[in-house]
């Protein structure tokens, strides 16, 4: 209990401190629904995170807009980034700051003002003409119409792009196009339910005689594309696209497939048998206990193995629903620092009991497991090499793994058998690991 008591007041103090050192700046307001608008008149003066089938914002975020939904409609202000991702995201507004969206229809309307850069990645992007990006245009789609005025350099990577706008800086794309043809079905006849309209950019590189290029161009095809005079003030250059030669599949023969078979498993025993050595140096009582856990109780350490995989996954999806709904509830109560610590503290919690999860299943249940199986075989046939601190884990080990292999061996349809006697021995061992602890928490208590 006292050991409860020190982790609870650890706790407790690090939850005082978190609190101590919050400040507004990390606070955000949360808005969840079926649908969600934020009026002309509405200022929101913290980050706004939104989870809606629709939301439109008529009014004015302060800070960052992260949102995610089905329809989404910019026609308020943004003074710091937007994140928002979608079905529909349509920018009508202005947004200070840099742009990240992504969706099946992506549309920066007449009036819309990016302050900064814009990153997308969709199936449809269009930028209206009238619409000003003061940054860059990074952009991954299945094509791209580029009617409005970008101050910076646009660099896309797409099968279709047009070209109808005015551009400060340098127009680089990747349009792969193989011949001159502009032959393309229309995006709109398989986009169905989206509230706005699909332009149809014809395949490869379109540039209309109104548009203009204040830098290079410079463009991959296989044929050279009919570039109208005077609409690139620097240099065009065309680049073949790069053909992947993909090298072709040789199905790996009877005898290499013996080989890998054979190397892998020789691997794996000397990586055990070096694990199980050092923690028989580093814990040599956990070390003997566990296989006589199982020894003892083999049908129990299978039971609770299965018990203790299930709990696992529980864990980790507790872990998960605690983040969500501290992040929400302190976030709500304008403590930001709080929120933040907590969705931390939940991925290092996650990232730490997956990696020992992984190395328990990995290594520690087939060393316990197989210095058991050392054990039960020398214990018959010579009882004082039994109780040697070494060769029960190494015999046991060894034997272990070449019974695992034998029933994987790849010229045989019997992998599911090797996978079936690994997966026993994962829980056996993770049973074995399961009492271990309930029992020590138990005599604790009595103690």
């Amino acid at each position: 209990m006292k050991t409860i008591y020190k982790v609870l007041s650890v706790l407790s103090l690090l939850a005082l401190f978190t609190l101590t050192f919050a400040t507004p700046a990390l606070a955000f307001d949360g808005r969840g629904g079926d649908k969600i608008t934020i009026k002309a008149d509405e200022v929101i003066n913290d980050d706004l995170y939104v989870t809606a089938n629709v939301f439109v914002l008529d009014g004015t975020v302060k800070g960052d807009l992260i949102v995610f939904g089905q329809n989404i409609t910019i026609n308020g202000t943004v003074e710091g980034d937007l994140l928002a991702a979608g079905q529909t995201v349509i920018i009508n507004g202005t947004v200070n700051d840099d742009a990240r969206i992504a969706g099946a229809a992506l549309q920066i309307g007449e009036g819309a003002v990016i302050g900064s850069d814009l990153l997308v990645g969709g199936a449809s992007l269009e930028t209206k003409k009238g619409s000003v990006v003061k940054g860059e245009i990074v952009f991954g789609s299945a094509q791209a119409l580029l009617a409005g005025n970008v101050s910076g350099d646009v660099l896309g990577g797409t099968a279709a792009l047009e070209l109808t706008g005015s551009f400060g800086g340098n127009v680089q794309a990747y349009v792969d196009a193989t011949d001159g043809t502009k032959s393309s079905m229309p995006m709109s006849t398989y986009m169905t339910n989206i509230p706005i309209s699909i332009p149809n950019v014809q395949s490869g590189l379109t540039v209309a005689d109104g548009a203009k290029i204040a830098g290079n161009l410079k463009y991959t095809s296989t044929v050279d594309l009919p570039i109208p005079s005077g609409v690139v003030v620097g240099k065009v250059t065309r680049t073949a696209p790069q053909v992947s030669t993909e090298a072709r599949y040789v199905p790996p023969t009877a005898a290499q497939k013996v080989g890998t078979w054979a190397f892998d498993m020789l691997r794996t025993m000397i990586t055990l048998i070096l694990f199980g050595l050092l923690l028989g140096w580093l814990f040599p009582i956990f070390m003997k206990t566990l296989p006589e856990k199982i020894k003892s109780q083999p049908w129990a350490s299978l039971g609770w193995g299965a018990i203790a995989w299930a709990a696992f996954f529980f864990g980790l999806l507790a872990i998960v629903l605690v983040m969500i709904f501290g992040g929400l509830v302190f976030g709500l109560l304008k403590l930001g620092g709080i929120s933040g610590s907590i969705i931390w503290l939940g991925i290092l919690a996650l990232f730490g009991l997956t990696i020992v999860f992984v190395l328990v299943t990995t290594y520690l249940t087939k060393i316990v497991v197989g210095d058991m199986l050392g054990k039960w075989i020398l214990d018959r046939a010579n009882p004082t090499l039994a109780e040697h601190k070494v060769w029960p884990m190494v015999i046991g080990v060894t034997i272990l793994v070449l019974i695992i292999e034998l029933f994987s061996f790849p010229l045989l349809p019997i992998g599911f058998f090797g996978w079936l006697i690994n997966f026993s021995v994962i829980l056996c061992g993770l049973g074995a690991l399961w009492i271990w602890g309930r029992d020590a928490m138990q005599a604790r208590k009595s103690a």
